[in-house]
């Protein structure tokens, strides 16, 4: 486990605080173009699984890796949730705007000996899950070589090593990884309850590993059925009709997309037009039905 500064520990204890106090989801897009209707079929489950507990639901923009953005995303994100109605509580986190956390954690990681340098290119790791600790132990330099850095590798606990391996927590080209920023804000913030589709499944053991390394619990993680096209292919931000923007201009109101995105999960008949908040009263009466829709990942 590592030993924080007093900063740090404050953070982790402050997390530790709030998850006691209430219950605590988030939404966490990332700008890279609109939402497509899975994204928000999530971010509704999130909303009702919190607002079910009378919890607090916070809206994070992953908002770290630069060349992914792009222009109006993020107002086009906040834009289609106030639309339909999924408002959440304080102001919105950038993740940009907490670099400055997660370097400290970085810096207290590498301190302690708990990162090292590694090397490897993507064709030399091709087909290899997890990461087979090629780099561990070799004492490869941090600096430039033949114009490259390293990524930066964190040593995971033994009972992580089969699952995910030693997990990059700052990439080559100098940003901060997802699975190192996602679980510093998860702890910090005081997440208590991860929403998110069944494809990130498989990201709960690497999650669980760095929030193992900075002894602390990981939230419950509950994946929901992905919304798939016509063909059954999961969405992507590439699908751009599958957003709201198409569906505005033929005249949907938001009661008629909740309604459709919650008769997709067999919460309500199809053709129903409902608000988020009468969704949310209707489920009340019949909590099961969503809990039977949010498969839990326990650390």
């Amino acid at each position: 486990m590592v030993v924080c500064s007093d900063h740090l520990e404050a953070l982790l204890i402050q997390g530790q605080r709030l998850r006691r106090e209430r219950v605590c989801g988030r939404f966490a897009p990332t700008p890279s173009g609109p939402l497509h209707l899975g994204n928000l079929r999530t971010a509704l489950l999130s909303w009702l699984q919190v607002r079910l507990n009378h919890g607090h639901w916070l809206l994070r923009i992953d908002d770290l890796d630069l060349p992914r953005l792009r222009p109006g995303a993020t107002e086009s994100a906040l834009d289609d949730l106030r639309w339909l109605g999924l408002h959440w509580d304080g102001a919105v986190i950038f993740q940009s705007q907490r670099l400055g956390i997660y370097s400290s954690f970085l810096s207290a990681l590498r301190r302690q000996g708990l990162l090292y340098a590694c090397r490897c290119s993507r064709r030399q790791l091709a087909g290899r899950h997890p990461y087979p600790g090629t780099c561990r132990g070799l004492g490869l330099g941090w600096g430039l070589e033949e114009g490259r850095l390293p990524a930066w590798r964190l040593v995971v606990p033994d009972t992580f090593a089969s699952t995910c391996g030693d997990l990059v927590v700052r990439r080559a080209d100098g940003f901060v990884a997802y699975h190192l920023a996602t679980v510093v804000d998860e702890l910090t913030l005081g997440i208590t309850d991860v929403v998110r589709g069944a494809d990130l499944a498989t990201a709960c053991a690497a999650h669980q590993a760095v929030a193992a390394v900075l002894g602390q619990p990981s939230p419950a993680y509950h994946h929901v059925p992905l919304l798939l096209t016509g063909g059954g292919v999961k969405l992507s931000k590439r699908d751009q009709a599958s957003g709201t923007a198409p569906l505005k201009a033929l005249g949907w109101q938001s009661e008629q997309l909740v309604g459709h995105l919650a008769a997709s999960l067999g919460l309500v008949p199809p053709e129903t037009a409902v608000s988020a908040a009468e969704l949310l009263e209707s489920l009340r009466a019949q909590p099961q039905k969503l809990l039977d829709l949010l498969r839990r990942v326990d650390s």
